[in-house]
């Protein structure tokens, strides 16, 4: 089995819709670490599992900077957008989001619960 990792810094605002008071309701911003892991059997032609570049590209136009309630049609929670990347990213199976120290979300493709 192949792997790849690739580490990304997000910065990135929104807005949590939670059904108790929280200051995360509010309007905010944070600088996300993320980590998407990639697997494959086999390498492409080129000898990779996906082009590092690829997977920057794909998550960075659609996050970075941007107000993540409208890119997305859900609560915008660290696990929710774990999901969400590792969704878009070919080959990946695993995220980490570390929304601000000491607080990280994962979403494992392979995990059995």
């Amino acid at each position: 089995m192949y792997r790849v990792c690739k580490r990304l810094e997000i910065s990135g605002a929104h807005r949590l819709e939670l059904p108790y008071p929280s200051k995360c309701s509010n309007l905010h911003g944070h600088n996300w670490l993320v980590t998407i892991f990639c697997k494959s059997k086999t390498l492409d032609k080129d000898g990779m599992v996906i082009d590092f570049t690829h997977i920057k590209k794909i998550i960075m136009e659609k996050l970075d900077h941007a107000y993540i309630n409208d890119v997305v049609d859900f609560n915008p929670t660290a696990e929710n957008m774990a999901k969400w990347i590792c969704d878009q990213v070919p080959f990946c199976h695993k995220v980490v989001i570390q929304e601000s120290e000491g607080n990280l979300a994962q979403y494992d493709k392979d995990e059995e619960y």
